[in-house]
């Protein structure tokens, strides 16, 4: 789904080429948008599905994804697997599809919080149209039910009948939590490459384009470790916000730029 301004063709057409690269099968590629310049012809291009109520303004989450579980999305059939646009692809993903019983809903586990069993909705499957009072619920009631939830992915661990099921734990990973590590081992090496990993997921910042050059925003620099050292302390002796710098940082990881591609 791409809405906004915050992801363009660039990011769609690169998730096009990642998943051709590593699906097995023929498959079909939609992206539901609010604006279809410049994304490539082999994208099946729909609008954005109807939410059908409002969304108190006050309230986080992306919950324009809750609309993907109506009854009737444009016609379409079968298994998806939804990825979020700052995602890369880094190995093959058949299994995805073959993974469990085509009736459920398969999900990352919350890796902020595992305790919790949380589903963390970067990349889900659903069958399409089979739990359509997800979407029916929160018509029904959209401000209590978001405010008592907050964001999206929380609804979905708490309301899909027979519960969330997981992916493999290595297949889907974190980039700041598996890749970059606890923020002291950001400046000794640059970010890996979980082995069996299949999918990173980048949630916040860093995203793709920036963390493959070392920055952390578009409007950063790439730095060495004792540069990056010397700014924070600058900003120390200045009186300015200083602290979260101090993790803000990452070398630029080679394999990056291998995946994230068209």
């Amino acid at each position: 789904m791409k809405w906004g301004t915050a992801y363009g063709a660039k990011d769609v057409n690169i998730l096009y080429a990642m998943v051709a690269r590593n699906l097995t099968d023929y498959f079909q590629f939609t992206c539901f948008t609010d604006d279809t310049s410049g994304i490539r012809k082999e994208v099946n291009c729909l609008p954005l599905p109807p939410l059908g109520c409002e969304i108190p303004a006050d309230v986080p989450g992306k919950w324009p994804k809750v609309a993907l579980w109506s009854k009737n999305l444009y016609g379409l059939e079968g298994v998806a697997l939804f990825i979020d646009l700052d995602s890369v692809i880094v190995g093959n993903i058949d299994s995805y599809f073959e993974h469990g019983d085509p009736s459920d809903v398969i999900t990352a586990r919350n890796w902020l919080n595992k305790l919790s069993k949380s589903a963390q909705t970067s990349v889900f499957r659903f069958p399409i149209g089979g739990h359509s009072y997800m979407l029916e619920n929160l018509q029904a009631d959209p401000a209590n039910v978001s405010r008592k939830f907050q964001y999206e992915q929380n609804y979905v661990t708490h309301n899909i009948k027979g519960g969330v099921k997981f992916w493999p734990e290595p297949w889907t990973r974190h980039f700041r939590v598996h890749c970059m590590g606890a923020w002291p081992l950001r400046y000794l090496r640059p970010p890996i490459l979980p082995k069996s990993a299949k999918i990173i997921t980048f949630p916040g910042l860093p995203g793709p384009a920036d963390a493959m050059h070392g920055k952390w925003t578009e409007t950063s620099e790439a730095r060495t470790p004792g540069q990056h050292l010397r700014w924070v302390w600058q900003k120390f002796i200045s009186g300015q916000k200083w602290r979260k710098h101090i993790s803000r940082y990452l070398q630029k990881p080679d394999w990056l730029e291998k995946h994230w591609r068209e």
